[in-house]
């Protein structure tokens, strides 16, 4: 049976505190993904000091205005930090991963041998980045919001071109808006990255709800990716739109639901539903009397349940027939 790769994205949710970012770990764990990922990244490394907070953060934040520098600071967490994250993650029963933002960030999540690698939307055009993370000749997910085909191709190609195999890449279709608007969803565009990319295809869902993740699961995505909080009123820049715990664990819940309903990919009668078909098909039967040596007619014959007779695709074999035997009216014809 197909197993969907859920990623619970913890991000920068956990807003510095490591109370806080245990509590997404239960949350994750309690509600039965594979992974939970953080962000790991270091400030100076990621933006300018003058890099302006995108609409969304300042929404979010309520903070017009404030540079990305002044946030994302508060919200780094230290190699001590990542190491007790860990250590919880194993406790809970759920794996940990990160996002790296930056060449140091990357370097320190090698040390620490997590063994797969998350390219976020906004390196998707960043050569040094990709080249480095090709280095590391381990498994890559890709996320492409923001991108064309063109783009996710040649990203892939700096991948290949550097030593990683085609099949150790795995694409996400991805929209960055924070909500997502449902009409900029594009589900879809999985089909046709599936035919161009030959790689596997999955999901990352920035959309409010948990429809369009299902949804994406049902048209074939293997990873989804959804953001999670402990409350979408918490201050920071993704709480907003995040699912909360309740929710998280109805999409869980719904993608394992959708996995056994996808099937074998063949039309067939079910175990299930075999014990059925008596009670809910038809026979042929006698709609009035029928004498021994009467010819069976449109007039005397009928179909009706139970299904346990001569099945009704035999009607033209059976009409112009006689009578074996004496019929009461309903009873099964038999020849």
């Amino acid at each position: 049976m197909k197993h969907t790769l859920i990623i619970a994205e913890a991000g920068v949710n956990h807003n510095g505190s490591m109370e806080l970012a245990k509590k997404l770990i239960d949350v994750a764990a309690d509600a039965g993904v594979d992974y939970v990922k953080f962000q790991t990244f270091k400030a100076e490394k990621l933006v300018t000091k003058i890099a302006m907070q995108a609409e969304y953060q300042q929404r979010n934040m309520g903070d017009d205005g404030n540079s990305q520098y002044n946030m994302l600071r508060k919200l780094e967490l230290s190699h001590e930090q990542h190491v007790e994250l860990i250590g919880y993650c194993r406790e809970r029963g759920v794996k940990f991963f990160s996002t790296a933002f930056d060449f140091e960030s990357m370097d320190y999540l090698a040390s620490l041998h997590l063994g797969l690698w998350k390219i976020p939307s906004g390196e998707i055009t960043n050569y040094p980045y990709l080249k480095k993370i090709a280095d590391y000749q381990e498994p890559v997910i890709i996320s492409t919001g923001m991108s064309t085909m063109e783009e996710i191709q040649a990203a892939m190609k700096v991948l290949t071109d550097n030593g990683l195999r085609k099949e150790q890449i795995s694409v996400l279709h991805c929209n960055t808006e924070y909500p997502t608007p449902m009409t900029d969803v594009n589900l879809s565009a999985m089909k046709e990255m599936c035919r161009q990319l030959d790689v596997v295809i999955g999901y990352s869902d920035h959309t409010k709800g948990i429809e369009v993740p299902i949804a994406a699961v049902a048209m074939g995505a293997e990873i989804i990716e959804k953001h999670f909080t402990l409350d979408r009123s918490l201050p920071g820049p993704d709480h907003k739109a995040s699912l909360e715990p309740d929710e998280l664990k109805a999409m869980v819940t719904a993608i394992r639901n959708i996995e056994q309903a996808i099937g074998m990919g063949y039309k067939t009668v079910s175990a299930s539903e075999r014990k059925n078909k008596v009670v809910a098909r038809k026979s042929i039967v006698a709609a009035r009397d029928i004498k021994k040596g009467e010819l069976f007619t449109e007039e005397n014959l009928t179909v009706k349940r139970p299904g346990n007779g001569i099945n009704p695709m035999r009607w033209p074999e059976i009409i112009g027939k006689r009578a074996v035997r004496d019929f009461n009216e309903d009873e099964l014809i038999e020849i």
